[in-house]
């Protein structure tokens, strides 16, 4: 898969104890991705947050959390990431969704073993 130079990246900010059919909602996004054809996805969990309800959620040891925030990056041609949002939309309860344009630099496999 060839992806061009000028991309888009879709950001999705969620809790990790959100939830899409008894499932961590951040595994169902990612699956939904991969039968989509994107180009990949990436799940980042944060130590610190806070969202529109300005609930702290952190990891520290004295204040122990159970959602911590879940940042989801896809990155992929415009066309693909706009047919991708109308999958997401039902998934996403409460959160925040974020495009924006990304210049892509490399996008490659590993290199075969000799």
């Amino acid at each position: 898969m060839q992806l061009p130079h000028e991309a888009t990246l879709l950001r999705i900010f969620i809790g990790e104890s959100d939830r899409w059919e008894h499932r961590p909602l951040y595994e169902a996004i990612v699956l939904q991705a991969r039968a989509a054809h994107l180009a990949g996805a990436t799940v980042l969990r944060g130590p610190m947050g806070f969202g529109k309800s300005s609930r702290l959620h952190t990891a520290k040891i004295l204040r122990l959390s159970m959602d911590l925030p879940i940042v989801i990056e896809i990155v992929d041609s415009e066309a693909n990431i706009q047919a991708f949002l109308p999958v997401l939309d039902p998934m996403i309860g409460g959160g925040l969704v974020t495009l924006e344009p990304v210049k892509v630099i490399e996008y490659r496999g590993n290199a075969p073993a000799p």
